[in-house]
């Protein structure tokens, strides 16, 4: 029976008989759970920055800036917390790891879709990623509609559009975005909306950085489960950005 607002509980309205019950380790060591609750809360985070996400693409494309501003803020203060917990897993030590990481099989983080589908949302659309998924799932039908709606850049960039600017390739874009830096003024909306990119790809960056130093610090060099390159693919991602053109820019200012 659901409860009503005027009887409903704190474990009721977050549900948390379910969501405590969902953590299910495969081992009897201690450190398992740890695993577990840290990548559980990381898809949590995850599903807020999508919706985040979602609601500032529609904003843009409705030339509400400001309130755009507020949900891309949002989505950077996430990206640090994210980002942050990876000191937690870091008291995992290899030892600890090791002891239960055959249990794993060929899972790995390398196949979250909601991490592919944040970053096909931003605008880093890769779609040899969709191998990664099953087909018929849910998560692979969320990648490809991803794949095939504007991003938060296409929409950014549509913007331009409308106020007036060259999209037509990459470097009319380019030219353009550095047009609204040279008059920051006159362009201020475009410019604070560059910026929050900016931002999101700034803490997107930092979370590459600090997951491939917990990944070496607690595997070193061997290979991620579930066939993956482990450090080394993490360090080959060290250098991608959703919106390079708003960091080629500050070269030319």
């Amino acid at each position: 029976m659901t409860a009503t607002p005027a009887g409903m509980t704190y474990a009721d309205y977050l549900s948390l008989d379910q969501l405590l019950a969902a953590q299910h380790p495969r081992s009897k060591l201690h450190d398992e759970m740890l695993f577990i609750v840290i990548h559980q809360t990381k898809e949590l985070w995850l599903k807020q920055m999508l919706h985040e996400v979602a609601l500032a693409i529609d904003l843009v494309r409705a030339d509400r800036f400001a309130e755009a501003y507020k949900a891309l803020s949002r989505v950077s203060r996430i990206q640090s917390v994210m980002t942050l917990s990876w000191d937690v897993l870091a008291t995992l030590t290899p030892v600890d790891y090791s002891a239960f990481r055959h249990v794993l099989g060929t899972s790995s983080g390398f196949q979250s879709a909601q991490f592919r589908e944040l970053e096909f949302r931003l605008g880093l659309k890769d779609e040899s990623l969709l191998a990664y998924q099953e087909g018929g799932t849910a998560g692979r039908a969320k990648l490809e509609a991803a794949l095939a709606e504007p991003s938060l850049w296409d929409e950014a960039n549509a913007a331009l559009v409308r106020a007036g600017f060259e999209v037509g390739d990459d470097d009319a874009i380019a030219a353009s975005w550095l047009a609204v830096y040279r008059d920051s003024e006159k362009w201020f909306d475009l410019y604070q909306l560059a910026e929050k990119l900016v931002d999101i790809d700034d803490a997107l960056a930092a979370w590459r950085h600090k997951h491939l130093l917990t990944v070496t610090r607690i595997i070193g060099g061997k290979r991620g489960t579930g066939g993956s390159e482990g450090a080394a693919y993490l360090a080959s991602t060290l250098s991608k950005r959703a919106f390079p053109a708003l960091w080629a820019l500050r070269t030319e200012l």
